[in-house]
């Protein structure tokens, strides 16, 4: 029997504490313990909901901070600080794939941001955040691919879904081409011609330093979160068949591997769209307690 979708927002730390989400049935989490709500210990929300929610804020907070700062630094390092002239051969691709890893960390809080699960119950701060990391990212709208991400989820795997190539829902090139285009259109080109004219004039970094660890890091995470965070969850299979409506699959990734693929969105894809207001490092408990649901 499909599991029901829920709300695609975070759910808000108000009214009847028993039902986790102010008693709306239409999330799909009224008085469902299994939803992530009400003391179920898999989900880690530990009794109290809005206690529960504080907690799961300062997680996410911390760990966005983390994200933030790590790829400021390493930015800051590669382009202003390190003498790649006497650096050894090996330090320039591993800087390029540790910044691959926090463009997609960047991507991936901004995610979360859209779906309320950032810091719950605030959405103001969500967004905030969310237009931070896009525009760090790459000058990317977080109002406009919001919008988008949303229908995503009210139409997983249709020809209506932004995501989705239903043309060629087994070819990564041409689905990987058509999704860029649909969410790096002329305004996206523009911002980003003008951010980097500003980012030149102002502070003067040298432009191959710019290419080669801003440009090429970005270009990569694109690759990286689209591979695993779309085409491979939403790819048709004649030998794996999706398991419900939301026409997403996840992968059987060692933890480990699933973070560094895509924060946990590869891995925990089908998790994912089952409870869209879980954040990213809370999907593989979120696994836990969908499969001692099924066992209860």
């Amino acid at each position: 029997m499909p599991r029901p979708s829920l709300d695609m927002r975070a759910p808000k730390a108000t009214g009847n504490p028993v039902a986790g989400t102010a008693g709306n049935p239409a999330t799909g989490t009224a008085g469902n313990p299994a939803a992530g709500m009400a003391g179920n210990p898999a989900t880690g929300m530990a009794g109290n909901p809005v206690a529960g929610m504080a907690g799961s804020a300062a997680i996410g907070v911390a760990l966005a901070v983390l994200v933030l700062a790590a790829w400021l630094a390493a930015h800051v390092a590669a382009i202003f600080l390190i003498d790649w002239a006497h650096a050894p051969w090996w330090l320039a691709p591993l800087v390029v794939l540790g910044e691959t890893w926090l463009f997609v960390g960047l991507f991936i809080v901004a995610h979360d941001a859209m779906h309320g699960a950032l810091v719950p119950g605030h959405p103001r701060a969500n967004r905030w955040v969310g237009r931070i990391c896009l525009a760090l990212y790459a000058a990317l709208s977080y109002d406009r691919m919001a919008a988008r991400h949303r229908d995503h989820h009210r139409y997983p795997g249709t020809a209506a879904d932004p995501d989705f190539d239903p043309d060629h829902p087994r070819a990564f090139l041409p689905w990987f081409g058509r999704f860029m285009w649909r969410y790096y259109g002329w305004r996206d080109l523009l911002a980003m011609a003008v951010a980097m004219t500003a980012y030149l004039v102002l502070l003067g970094p040298p432009v191959g330093r710019l290419l080669a660890f801003y440009a090429l890091p970005a270009i990569l995470s694109a690759v990286q979160l689209f591979y695993f965070g779309t085409f491979r969850p939403h790819r048709h299979d004649d030998a794996a068949a999706f398991a419900d409506h939301h026409n997403a699959r996840s992968e059987g990734f060692p933890w480990l591997v699933s973070l560094l693929t895509c924060f946990h969105f590869g891995g925990y894809h089908h998790e994912h769209h089952l409870s869209p207001g879980t954040p990213w490092w809370r999907l593989p408990a979120r696994r836990r307690a969908l499969a001692a649901e099924d066992k209860a």
